[in-house]
């Protein structure tokens, strides 16, 4: 079992170091009270004017400047190569939100890997924000109020079914599966409420529905149970 070692009652922004960071950094101002940088992510941070307030990884990309200035009470290294520098991160903080930036639009197999840690760790919530899009994990049941024609794609990590309310298309006779059946380009009638019955489900939204997704996942009650032992 890992040890989160980054605690907040406050979402926690996570700094990576892919693209597109700025632009998810301005949607994100004013959201969180403590960053945590994923390796390198720590060097564009203090570009930015802002120490994390923890560097997480195996530190084989952050400069030895940074590494000079967060070392030893601001960083810490996980040496082993089973697991990415996000999920590093993700499975050492413990917060009601993490907010996710430098994970999205940049190489694929860095991409695609972020996304599976969202399934492989759903007792963790977290958003990661793009450029022009946000994903996250579906709990178990979301509300979520949405003007009317917002995008609303779903994709799934695994087969599974789901029931809505809210849906130009409803969901609930799909039996998803990613070799088969997906979700992309529904759109919202205004409030949403979707239910599914297990965490492999993504969201993917609009960015300017970030903060209306933050209140939503806040607040829709117990999440996910650990999916494997830490």
């Amino acid at each position: 079992m890992k040890t989160a070692i980054v605690h907040d009652l406050e979402p926690v922004l996570l700094v990576g170091g892919g693209k597109k960071r700025k632009t998810g950094l301005e949607a994100a101002s004013g959201l969180y009270r403590r960053v945590v940088a994923a390796d390198s992510g720590a060097d564009w941070l203090i570009a930015q004017g802002r120490e994390p307030d923890m560097v997480i990884g195996d530190l084989d990309s952050i400069s030895p400047e940074a590494l000079t200035l967060l070392w030893p009470d601001r960083a810490l290294r996980v040496n082993e190569q089973d697991s990415t520098d996000f999920e590093k991160c993700l499975t050492r903080i413990e917060t009601p939100l993490v907010l996710g930036i430098g994970f999205l639009g940049g190489r694929v197999d860095h991409e695609l890997a972020a996304l599976h840690a969202l399934a492989a760790y759903p007792e963790r919530r977290c958003v990661l924000i793009g450029g022009e899009d946000i994903v996250f994990l579906a709990p178990p049941h979301l509300r979520l109020q949405l003007e009317a024609g917002t995008r609303v794609s779903l994709f799934p990590l695994g087969p599974m079914r789901a029931q809505s309310e809210g849906l130009r298309w409803p969901v609930d006779e799909v039996r998803f599966d990613p070799l088969r059946q997906i979700g992309t380009s529904n759109e919202a009638l205004g409030l949403i409420e979707l239910s599914v019955d297990g965490p492999t489900m993504l969201v993917i939204l609009p960015l300017s529905e970030l903060k209306g997704a933050m209140a939503a996942l806040l607040d829709c009650g117990a999440g996910w149970s650990p999916q494997r032992t830490l």
